[in-house]
Formats: structure tokens, sequence, C-alpha cells
């Protein structure tokens, strides 16, 4: 493993346009077409196997699918991701089990540096994703880089998350916000 790719993984900043990380998206591409253009679903659950790190059974991604590299990217069992979904992965992606991801939900782990002169270079980092058990996020949701959400949360329509949610909570708005304890889940 190349050095930008080590300290990519380990969240530090890293130029973006290597040739190693850009043999990993190439491959990623390929594997992404089989899998948004098959017509045959065990030839996509092959394709989608092959290209992502973990997958619990049961998993249930609409195409059109999208990523950056798919092998940093778990899926628990009998998660299911709807049409659209774009998992920007230069950091590990945890999705728990039984989760339920609306259409054109965006968990994006890469952000970009402020210095106007870096960004230029191409310098950029990413932070890890994690997405806990039975969490529901509507249709539209982003999470932004570094981001856990706890277990049988629920992200509604359109949020925009930034920050750590707790378990048991629904959460709306840019920036998503708690409104209110779910019934039935206990306080972390």
């Amino acid at each position: 493993m190349g050095e930008n790719k080590k300290l990519m993984l380990a969240g530090e900043w890293y130029i973006a346009d290597d040739e190693e990380l850009g043999a990993d998206s190439r491959r990623r591409e390929e594997l992404c077409r089989v899998f948004n253009t098959a017509t045959d679903p065990e030839r996509r659950q092959a394709a989608l196997r092959e290209m992502l790190g973990s997958v619990g059974e049961g998993v249930g991604i609409r195409p059109p699918f999208q990523c950056d590299y798919g092998s940093y990217i778990s899926i628990g069992a009998r998660t299911f991701v709807n049409f659209n979904a774009v998992f920007l992965d230069a950091a590990p992606i945890t999705v728990g089990a039984d989760v339920q991801i609306g259409s054109n939900v965006q968990l994006l782990t890469p952000t970009h540096e402020l210095d106007t002169e870096r960004r230029r270079a191409g310098w950029e980092k990413a932070l890890p994703i994690t997405i806990g058990d039975n969490v529901w996020l509507g249709g539209g949701v982003i999470v932004c880089p570094g981001v856990t959400i706890g277990a049988d949360t629920v992200v509604g329509a359109g949020s925009v998350v930034t920050k750590d949610l707790p378990s048991g909570v629904l959460a709306v708005g840019s920036p998503a916000r708690v409104i209110r304890r779910l019934a039935g889940t206990v306080e972390a």
C-alpha cells in the first residue's frame, strides 16, 4: 500500500490524484457499471459483493449506486438502500443491520482544504461515517465526514447531518437537530 493511500485511510491530508487511488477507482467504475446495468440479479449481487468490503445477508441496493472505491464500505444484514445513493468512501463507511436508506442519500467521507492554494493543489482528507443498526435515513439526507448516527435513529428527508446523532432520536433540518426521543428507545 502506497504512502498516499495510507494517509487517506488514516484520516490525514493526502493528494487524491494518485496512481494507486486511480487504479482503485477504475476497478470501482467497472464494478459499478456492471451493478448498475446488469439485468440478472445474480450478476448484480456478485458485482456488489466484489465491489464492497462487506455485504450482509439480505442487503438490497437499488441501482444506480455510486461510490469512490467500494472496498471501504461495510453494510449489515437486511439493510435497504434506495435509488441514486452516493457513498464516497475515501474513509470507511460502516452501515449497520436493518438500516433503511432513502433515495438520493449521500454519505460523504471526503473533505477539502479551506486554504485556496492547498485546495487547488488537490489536498483532501476523509473521516469515517458510521450508521448504527435500525437507522432510517429519509430521502435526500446528506451525512458529512466524521459523523456517527446512533442505533434506532431517524433522520428526516432532506436533512444535512454535520455532527454525531445519539441513538433513538428523530433529527431533522440543515443542519440536522434532534427534535425528540423516539418511543420505545432507551437513552444511551
